[in-house]
């Protein structure tokens, strides 16, 4: 039976284990330039010495003002390459492999004078108005991601994840909520995700595998469920992408009858309906920090992978200490042996 420490291969990458560091916002770029810092090299790397198999890069925006913040990473500019293939060269050092989410925040993006969108809605009453993207522009937009992944290719990654969740550009044109348009984005939701999924192959090795981020549920009245977020990743994967990261949630305002649960494995059940529907590799994510949880969810074939986050930030070598709760052979380094 397959369980957390199975090797998996997806086209030409291989892994040694099926547990991924969860892309998780660091804040830390130091002079607002996107350029990768001291920072993210401890935080990555250490985390390649904790035995995970991959290591995904946190969301990595596409344009300055496609940040959450102004001290988000990027990869808009070819300086932002060398300290991002440090990151990864240093990984695949330590026996991970290594992706990297690319994305826009869209009208999420708080620090920008004027945030754009699919269409002028705000995310709430709280947030700037965002200004509409011309049907120029989002062409434009397209192209911006294609560059984006080129420069991460050119950065060595393993893999490229498409962020299409949590309420982010992409999922704003997918979402019937945020995406009132009259163009061509707008009567074919999809379309946008897609002339961006075709834009990143292009750039991309052919057994380099494309993933991509969603949320398969929006709690939200009027919101989006998981047999519509089964529809637009079909039309996704038809267009390329090789596992689905099955996440939940983004948009808002968020009502109390639908907001998401907060216990272990909350979101595990979309990501089991996803797989099975469209019959392709997914990642579980949310509340899995418990190693015997993380492994049932693989040895039942729930999901392909999982994706720790909180008990990663906690704990770089999380994988590291699952082996032993697990009894599995430890493949501590051997400078850790003693602790372990």
């Amino acid at each position: 039976m397959i369980n957390l420490f199975s090797p998996y291969k997806l086209k030409g990458m291989e892994l040694k284990n099926r547990i991924i560091m969860s892309p998780m916002c660091q804040y830390s770029v130091d002079k607002k330039d996107g350029i990768a810092t001291e920072w993210h090299y401890l935080h990555y790397v250490s985390r390649a010495v904790g035995g995970a198999g991959m290591i995904m890069i946190e969301m990595t925006d596409v344009e300055p003002d496609g940040r959450i913040s102004d001290f988000d990473l990027g990869l808009w500019s070819d300086e932002q390459i060398p300290a991002l293939k440090r990151i990864v060269d240093a990984c695949h050092d330590y026996g991970a492999k290594v992706g990297i989410q690319i994305a826009h925040a869209g009208r999420k993006a708080e620090d920008v004078l004027v945030p754009v969108a699919p269409s002028a809605i705000p995310f709430n009453e709280n947030s700037k108005m965002p200004r509409a993207l011309t049907t120029s522009e989002v062409k434009n937009m397209v192209e911006k991601f294609r560059k984006a992944v080129q420069r991460a290719v050119k950065a060595g990654v393993d893999t490229i994840e498409i962020h299409g969740a949590h309420g982010y550009l992409i999922h704003q044109f997918h979402s019937p909520l945020t995406n009132k348009r009259d163009d061509e984005y707008g009567k074919d939701l999809t379309r946008f995700g897609r002339e961006v999924i075709k834009a990143a192959k292009a750039e991309m090795p052919e057994d380099m595998p494309l993933m991509m981020r969603i949320s398969a549920k929006e709690y939200v009245e009027g919101g989006y469920g998981i047999k519509e977020s089964i529809a637009f990743a079909k039309e996704y994967q038809k267009t390329g992408i090789d596992i689905f990261d099955i996440s939940s949630g983004g948009e808002g305002p968020i009502t109390a009858w639908g907001r998401p649960g907060t216990h272990a494995a909350y979101q595990v059940p979309l990501a089991k309906e996803m797989r099975l529907a469209l019959g392709v590799p997914v990642i579980a994510v949310g509340r899995l920090e418990d190693p015997i949880l993380a492994n049932a969810v693989i040895g039942n074939e729930e999901a392909d992978l999982v994706a720790i986050g909180r008990g990663m930030l906690k704990n770089p070598y999380w994988a590291l200490e699952a082996e032993i709760k697990l009894k599995k052979e430890s493949t501590a380094p051997r400078q850790y042996t003693t602790g372990f």
